[in-house]
């Protein structure tokens, strides 16, 4: 299972970070992790691109893992598509389950 966890501090999304893999199929084949690895990839690749957000990001080798956390607070395009990319996660796991793919909300 994927486990997400989206930390907030005062409403504000303070750091995201995926672990594991959906196990729905075989390696190449898990259409789950692989729509969670392009939604959130493409979510970290654009507020990189598009603002000027200061945060920092890790992944592992394998695929296994993933983590954004924001430094100094987020701009509104940031928290547009933090939040675009939230509503995709929650809609993956409307659709395939909670067996795989977990969302957490957390205060910090």
């Amino acid at each position: 299972m994927i486990s997400v966890v989206i930390s907030r501090h005062n409403n504000e999304i303070v750091n995201v970070s995926l672990e594991g893999h959906a196990g729905y199929a075989d390696h190449g084949q898990d259409i789950v992790c692989a729509a969670v690895s392009v939604l959130v990839i493409n979510t970290f690749n654009s507020i990189e691109q598009f603002t000027d957000d200061a945060f920092s990001s890790e992944a592992a080798e394998d695929g296994g893992y993933m983590a954004m956390a924001f430094s100094d607070g987020i701009s509104d395009k940031s928290k547009l598509l933090l939040d675009s990319m939230i509503l995709g996660l929650d809609e993956i796991q409307k659709q395939y389950g909670d067996e795989y793919i977990s969302l957490q909300y957390k205060e910090v």
